[in-house]
């Protein structure tokens, strides 16, 4: 990392308050970003014991800067006293296999392993399963409001698509999406909550068991029995003599479930929240279809479904008069990077034809999201889909009342209530 003024570290004391858990900062982290990019875009905070960075230059240089790392959860791990650890023994036992929090070269074998059947083409093809999902799910609503009424596009719409397509991506029955949703979401209670309880703890780890035990026996059936699904390829995959072991598998298909759905709700739901904040956009998407790829891009850097990635400095280094040590934190802020007005005009306004640099609310680099084409084509699919099925969409409570989650890692809400018709 280079430093923004020069090679003479000044250390600045900073009065801003960052308390990532305040719910006006939940309702809308925004202001506070602006303060910070202003007036400390590398601020220490004491509560978090980390670095907050909000500026899109430096968000997307740490994201390319080999001096940090990727491999957070085990040095986390590693601090728990024995009786903690044994209690999250699988979530220990999965989490730290997921590529996401792995450094080359265990992060590079294994995206390269699962690359070989997770790629471009297999979720592009996913583009009729999601439109057929879409309309089911509209059918579904159907019967049970009619053709008018309130509906949470969360609950209802938004938190069963992208669950549904990646079910279907890897073979997993659509009957078990109640399950899946269950298991999930509380695997996020671990994942993506700022602050965790005991109780927290131990519904995460039945979860991760759970979903452990519920992969297991979907990956001996593919040993037996192959199929043409995502989870029949990974299982018998090999590489040059390389292949994922029975634990990879499963971590594997837990990520590939997880992340694949709890983000994309957020940005589905996120999308739809500020297409209603700016009706003449809303209108726009709805009379032309085709404006969904460029869209769906700026609805994703306007308020974009990830709150913060984190990285693990390795070696010291500076950063605009600031000094890192290895051990420190660092929360990159991407959806303040994504407000940042010297790189976007009018950062603050969604406007669906802006173009520009490309936002980073998938993260940039190596540890790009692997499944961003995917979360990118049920976002065009969707939305869309809502605008032209239902020409009357409105918020059915003030906006105020919306309950946003309490994370650091995933930008949404709880609910989105909806009155919608014709």
């Amino acid at each position: 990392m280079s430093p923004r003024i020069g090679p003479q570290v000044v250390e600045v004391k900073s009065n801003i308050e960052f308390r990532p858990e305040a719910p006006e900062f939940l309702a809308d982290p925004f202001p506070l970003y602006h303060r910070l990019r202003q007036e400390d875009p590398v601020h220490w905070s004491p509560r978090l014991k980390a670095w907050v960075l909000t500026r899109y230059d430096d968000v997307r240089q740490v994201l390319l800067e080999p001096g940090v790392s990727s491999d957070r959860m085990r040095p986390f791990f590693a601090t728990l006293p024995s009786a903690e650890a044994a209690r999250i023994g699988d979530i220990i036992r999965y989490l730290s296999t997921w590529m996401v929090f792995r450094d080359p070269p265990e992060h590079t074998r294994l995206r390269r392993l699962t690359s070989k059947v997770f790629h471009l083409q297999s979720m592009n093809a996913m583009r009729s399963t999601a439109e057929e999902l879409v309309e089911w799910l509209f059918g579904n609503i159907r019967e049970r409001i009619g053709d008018t009424g309130e509906i949470d596009f969360i609950a209802d719409f938004a938190g069963l698509l992208p669950a549904l397509v990646i079910m279907s991506m890897l073979g997993v029955p659509r009957e078990a999406l109640a399950k899946v949703k269950r298991m999930s979401d509380d695997m996020a209670l671990f994942i993506g909550s700022s602050r965790m309880s005991p109780e927290k703890y131990v519904i995460a780890e039945a979860a991760t068991h759970e979903m452990a035990d519920f992969f297991r026996e979907l990956i001996q059936d593919r040993k037996k029995t192959p199929r043409s699904d995502l989870l029949s390829q990974l299982v018998h995959l090999e590489d040059n003599g390389d292949r994922l072991t029975e634990d990879e598998l499963i971590a594997t298909c837990i990520l590939l479930l997880f992340a694949g759905h709890e983000t994309t709700t957020n940005h589905i739901a996120n999308g739809m929240l500020s297409l209603l904040r700016f009706p003449g956009e809303l209108q726009a998407l709805r009379q032309d279809a085709s404006l969904a790829p460029r869209a769906i891009e700026e609805l994703l850097r306007y308020d974009g479904p990830s709150g913060a990635q984190v990285r693990i400095v390795k070696v010291e280094q500076e950063m605009c008069g600031k000094r890192l040590q290895p051990g420190e934190r660092v929360f990159l802020m991407l959806n303040a990077a994504n407000r940042d007005p010297e790189v976007y005009a009018q950062p603050d306004r969604l406007q669906l034809a802006r173009g520009g640099p490309a936002h980073l609310s998938f993260g940039f680099g190596l540890h790009i999201c692997l499944g961003f084409p995917l979360a990118r084509m049920e976002g065009q699919v969707a939305l869309p889909a809502v605008l032209k099925h239902w020409p009357r969409i409105e918020l059915s409570v003030a906006e105020a009342r919306l309950e946003w989650l309490n994370s650091m890692v995933f930008r949404g809400m709880k609910s989105l209530p909806l009155r919608v018709g014709y």
